[in-house]
């Protein structure tokens, strides 16, 4: 058996004998391609310039470093435990959508979060209406061309204040000239006649006749002062001087220098500033608390610590098909005209009175449409829960719903502590 597998081993030895020569061959073939090729990089290495060759040394250089690297870090462990803070936070949402929140160990700077007991006071009911201001049509005038003519002169141009009696604007006027000519006439008449004592009855008739074109001159816009100037010089003005009936400012013009006007155009809106309409928007759930002569208070953007007060004087019939609210109209005391027409503002009207707990505007929390409060139950435990309520001067917040006397109501912080809320409630 042994002489059998020597004969076997060494009939496989001259069988591998070819093969092996055969690789030899191709090994010492391929070592002379290399050394031929290493010569070639090598001459070529340093055939390149020094700065060339020194870039290269450095690209080297940093790839062997971060190689090191790379197989120092495979060695090392470097996900290290990280210690973390292990407070217990946690979050209970109840039935109710109000929310707990316990904060165990956790010490609420006293400077930042300040509680207040809550307690129950006598408040006004109030309705809030919004609206804007306007002129009061009631006492706004118009002076419009009684007659044709052309424009001479304009003494007062928009938003130029007028006093009762001042000029506004001066026409020429045929028709004034010839009233002036007939009163004229008819007063030189009456004067003769009643000299005459034997032409009594003439002398009524020319009287009426001069009653008359006084009249007249007065419906072409002429003044009683106009009239006595012209009775006493005895002389016709070719211009008509229009003045303004009131005391106020020029709120329209109209019209400009030169332009021709027949009767009745309109040359000029005169209105007082200081006399206004309130004009409010009623929705139909709050129609039945508004009645006429009721007193209302304002409060415009422009003045926020001021107050205006306004009384109601009409309430339209009908309801505004395109905003489903009811207008509402009321006089407004301006007396130091700070409130100017086509200001937004809005009237608060006192309905009543009810029982609530008045916190400040920043114990409430604003999510969306709904107001928060948070209250403190116990050491380190806070509940955040919705309340019903009305705002009452912007700085203050009546609660009718939600809070009971006896809670710790947080009125400072609100905001801060209510993001622990969101953070634990994601």
């Amino acid at each position: 058996m042994k002489d059998k597998l020597i004969h076997l081993y060494q009939r496989l030895k001259a069988g591998f004998q070819p093969v092996l020569k055969e690789f030899q061959k191709i090994k010492a073939k391929l070592d002379a391609r290399v050394a031929s090729n290493t010569n070639k990089i090598h001459r070529s290495y340093w055939n390149l310039p020094v700065e060339t060759r020194m870039r290269i040394r450095w690209v080297l250089i940093c790839v062997s470093l971060l190689m090191f690297g790379i197989v120092i870090g495979l060695f090392v462990n470097v996900n290290r435990p990280v210690k973390l803070d292990k407070t217990a936070k946690t979050l209970s949402i109840e039935n109710t959508g109000a929310m707990e929140l316990k904060l165990p160990g956790v010490d609420l700077n006293p400077n930042i979060y300040v509680f207040q007991d809550a307690a129950r006071v006598k408040v006004p009911i109030e309705l809030n209406v919004p609206g804007r201001l306007a002129f009061n049509a009631e006492k706004s005038k118009v002076l419009s061309a009684r007659a044709p003519g052309r424009v001479e002169r304009i003494y007062a141009f928009d938003g130029a204040p007028v006093e009762a009696g001042s000029p506004v604007v001066e026409l020429y006027s045929p028709e004034f000239l010839s009233a002036q000519q007939e009163y004229l006439l008819s007063s030189k008449t009456a004067k003769v006649l009643e000299a005459n004592k034997t032409m009594s009855d003439l002398l009524g008739d020319a009287q009426i006749t001069q009653q008359a074109a006084a009249n007249r001159m007065r419906n072409l816009g002429a003044s009683d002062g106009d009239i006595k100037s012209l009775e006493k010089s005895g002389k016709t003005q070719y211009n008509l001087v229009m003045r303004s009936p009131l005391q106020g400012v020029v709120v329209k013009r109209s019209i400009d220098p030169g332009s021709i006007v027949n009767a009745g155009d309109v040359l000029v809106t005169l209105a007082n500033p200081k006399e206004l309409w309130f004009l409010g928007n009623v929705y139909e759930q709050d129609i039945r608390k508004i009645q006429k002569g009721q007193t209302m208070v304002l409060r415009s953007e422009s003045y926020p610590n001021k107050e205006f007060v306004a009384t109601a004087n009409f309430i339209a019939p009908t309801i505004d098909p395109e905003t489903h609210a009811l207008l509402i109209r009321c006089d407004v005391e301006n007396p130091d005209g700070l409130l100017r027409p086509d200001m937004y503002v809005s009237a608060r009207l006192i309905t009543g009175e009810a029982e609530a707990v008045v916190v400040p505007q920043s114990a409430i929390v604003r999510v969306r449409e709904m107001r928060y409060v948070i209250i403190k139950t116990g050491k380190d435990t806070f509940r955040r829960f919705a309340v019903k309520g009305y705002d009452m001067d912007g700085k203050r917040y009546a609660v009718t719903e939600g809070l009971e006397p006896g809670m710790l109501v947080l009125t400072d912080g609100a905001v801060l502590l209510n993001d622990r809320f969101a953070k634990q409630e994601e």
